[in-house]
Order: structure tokens, then sequence, then C-alpha cells
């Protein structure tokens, strides 16, 4: 592990999921910081300026998709790569996503390997 690892942002308001999202960055090498809920996400956001942040859609306070839309309206977060995780998998909830920011979007079930390559396709 570097000295200086990446930092990784989970967004997710299922604990089981956070967890594992975590766990599987952290197996990573990454620093992760969870949030359990979507309210003070942004202010985590600042504070952090992660590498990258995975995000879940569905999410009880401010969605997903909103976040994303806050983020890349700023200049200090526009350019933080997003890899949204959502169970919402239609084409449309897809192209939403994508249209908002999301530098990747996959659907639940996120296997490892894929978000590992998310990840490692977005610092490439």
């Amino acid at each position: 592990m570097s000295e200086n690892p990446k930092t990784v942002v989970v967004i997710e308001d299922e604990p089981d999921a956070a967890d594992m999202f975590g766990e599987m960055m952290r197996v990573n090498g990454f620093r992760v910081v969870k949030s359990y809920t979507s309210g003070p996400a942004i202010s985590i956001i600042e504070q952090e300026k992660p590498d990258v942040i995975i995000l879940d859609v569905m999410m009880p306070e401010i969605s997903g998709i909103d976040i994303l839309r806050m983020m890349r309206a700023r200049p200090d977060l526009s350019k933080i790569p997003v890899i949204v995780v959502s169970a919402k998998s239609m084409p449309a909830d897809v192209k939403t996503g994508l249209e908002a920011g999301a530098s990747v979007y996959l659907t639940k079930p996120v296997g490892f390997l894929d978000l590992k390559q998310a990840v490692e396709d977005i610092f490439q």
C-alpha cells in the first residue's frame, strides 16, 4: 500500500452495501470514507476532496442524481469521478445518470471485479 492512498467516498444508504463497496476499495489500497445518508454528502465531499466517489441513486434525503448535479455545477467538485451504483437499471435510468455527470453507471448487484475495473478505468 502506498504512503498516500487515494481516497474513495462511498455514499450508500444500505449499510451492508456501503460496507461491501468500502471493503472492495480498501483491499485495493484506497482510504475509504463512508456515508450512510445523502444529507451530509456534499460537505463530506468538500472536506475529503476524494479521488473517486461511489454513489447510490435511491436515497431518502437527496437522490444520488441530485448530488451528482450539485457536484457538476461546482467548479471545485466538478472533476471528481463518480461511479453510480444503482438498482435502477432501465436504459432511461442509465441515461439520466450519465447525463447528470456519472463517469460510470453500474447496476446492482455489483461484483468485485466490475467495480475494480470501473475504478481502474477511471485512473487510466
